[in-house]
């Protein structure tokens, strides 16, 4: 009589599932972990509270890097830059003029232990290796890099359509609902509509 490995009269796990279980818990184990900063609107304070977070981690000694924090001018956002390391933004040629741009490769070498990289949905220069700042993050996380960003509700892609219709306004840059999905950690940032306005 031959033995069949397929058929097993009693319950042991099969030992080539056991190994795949094994190697997909490996993987997950050496990617990078995402956290996102969430919002309703931009001003609720998500970089405000993903840059307070990054400064009570450095001054507990974590190997924090700021990859790209846009401020949108607001100085007591742009206060919290103090004392974090940040990486130079790259000059990228575009219709004729130089725009700053997140250095996806300086921030690979460097491979600190968390990166701040704003603005999830942001859409990259024509020509950069990514066309979505999202999928820089994807590469990042894919090589051991823990990473921070942050993300309104108007720019996760199935939301995207009901908040325009609601709001008023579309928004064109979005988030596939995968991305979100897969984070390993969601803070929702809020405030009151009166603050927002006010």
């Amino acid at each position: 009589m031959a033995f069949n490995p397929d058929t097993r009269s009693d319950a042991r796990p099969d030992p080539d599932q056991l190994l795949e279980q094994l190697r997909s818990f490996e993987e997950r184990a050496r990617r990078g972990k995402l956290r996102i900063y969430f919002g309703a609107s931009a001003g609720v304070g998500k970089t405000y509270a993903m840059l307070s977070a990054a400064q009570r981690l450095t001054h507990a000694g974590g190997d924090v890097l700021v990859g790209v924090v846009e401020t949108h001018g607001r100085s007591e956002t742009a206060e919290l830059l103090a004392g974090l390391t940040q990486l130079p933004l790259k000059d990228v040629p575009y219709r004729g003029r130089s725009l700053k741009e997140f250095d996806l490769d300086a921030a690979l070498a460097r491979k600190p232990a968390v990166l701040l990289v704003d603005e999830l949905a942001h859409s990259n220069v024509d020509g950069s290796r990514h066309p979505k700042r999202w999928q820089d993050v994807h590469e990042l996380l894919e090589a051991g890099i823990d990473v921070w960003s942050a993300l309104n509700v108007q720019h996760l892609e199935s939301l995207n359509g009901t908040v325009g219709a609601i709001t008023g306004v579309r928004v064109h840059e979005t988030v596939p609902d995968t991305v979100f999905e897969a984070a390993d950690e969601i803070i929702l940032v809020d405030v009151t509509p009166d603050e927002l306005l006010g």
